[in-house]
């Protein structure tokens, strides 16, 4: 039975596999653009980055925008050198999440191979040779590195510091059910980065903007967690989505309002009173839209739908993107 079964997952992952190209990875979104227009010989590279699945930058990119707009509402507005931040975080977020999803599928390997979702990855698949991989995670690194050596001395050092984060988190979910609190701390320490890259400083504002990322991450990774739970319980692998259970919805609330509480507190602690009532007012009415965003998700999520979780999950840009807007708006008036 056991080899009927793992049969019937080949043959199921196979037919995704040719549904999508040679070399496609099978939860990868259908016609993206490294399948249709990258060079063949680096889509293996670019599919180990995470390139063909762009939500992971977008929610490494999101917390450095939060901390850009919100710092710039503490003091005197935007500076020329923040377009530079903009650009250059966005495509620090791309190399940095890369590297990280490289080093993630390198101690994962084994793992990914068990898993219907993740077999079809490049390493597990055989397209990518670990030697390879670990070469190609340094050359993303070192790039980073060149765009970080941009910034003030203080943001060089807590991005030396997030190394620490990033090499622990493949490992979180093998001794603990909060794997996604260390993929939190690491994801959003571009909240903390970004605001002393803006301000040469740090202030409690860029902390609790960094928790409220923390919780939200909490948020939608465990909706992400969803998609593998019977999986990873077969191969011994933690979550809090297995650790949740039924009683998702109820932590996810949890999650929800704390994120939002935190948000709404950076703020408060951030905008001065000298600047009158409606920047603030502003600022905050972007918490509560971000806030409103993961009430609609919850509405619509079925735990047991991995085609929903992951339709959910990937919705959190836009939820990210709401603080955005109304903190950059904010920060003009």
């Amino acid at each position: 039975m056991a080899e009927d079964l793992a049969d019937q997952l080949q043959a199921t992952a196979s037919k995704i596999k040719g549904a999508q190209g040679p070399g496609s990875v099978a939860d990868a979104p259908k016609d993206n653009w490294v399948d249709l227009y990258a060079p063949q010989a680096l889509r293996p590279w670019l599919r180990l980055s995470r390139a063909d699945r762009p939500i992971g930058t977008w929610l490494l990119w999101i917390p450095c925008l939060w901390a850009i707009a919100l710092a710039a509402n503490s003091g005197a507005g935007f500076s020329g050198f923040d377009l530079w931040l903009v650009v250059s975080s966005g495509i620090g977020a791309f190399l940095m999440r890369g590297a990280g999803c490289t080093w993630n599928d390198i101690t994962d390997r084994h793992i990914d191979g068990a898993v219907e979702r993740t077999r079809s990855r490049p390493l597990p698949s055989g397209q990518v040779t670990v030697k390879g991989a670990l070469v190609w995670m340094v050359a993303q690194m070192l790039i980073a590195a060149l765009i970080l050596l941009s910034y003030n001395w203080l943001s060089v050092g807590l991005g030396i510091a997030s190394l620490a984060l990033v090499a622990i988190y493949p490992f979180a979910k093998r001794f603990t059910w909060w794997p996604q609190v260390f993929l939190g701390l690491a994801f959003n320490w571009g909240a903390v980065l970004l605001w002393a890259a803006h301000s040469g400083s740090l202030a409690p504002a860029a902390g609790v903007l960094w928790l409220s990322g923390i919780v939200w991450t909490l948020f939608y990774d465990t909706i992400y967690a969803h998609q593998d739970k019977e999986d990873d319980a077969l191969i011994g692998v933690k979550s809090t989505a297995r650790l949740f259970g039924d009683n998702s919805g109820k932590w996810l609330a949890g999650f929800l309002g704390a994120s939002v509480v935190l948000m709404a507190l950076a703020v408060i602690l951030a905008i001065p009173a000298s600047r009158g009532v409606m920047p603030m007012l502003l600022a905050l009415l972007g918490v509560w839209a971000f806030g409103l965003h993961m009430l609609w998700q919850m509405k619509r999520l079925d735990i047991n739908d991995p085609a929903i979780c992951l339709r959910l999950f990937r919705s959190n840009r836009d939820a990210g993107l709401i603080p955005v807007l109304f903190l950059a708006a904010s920060a003009f008036l």
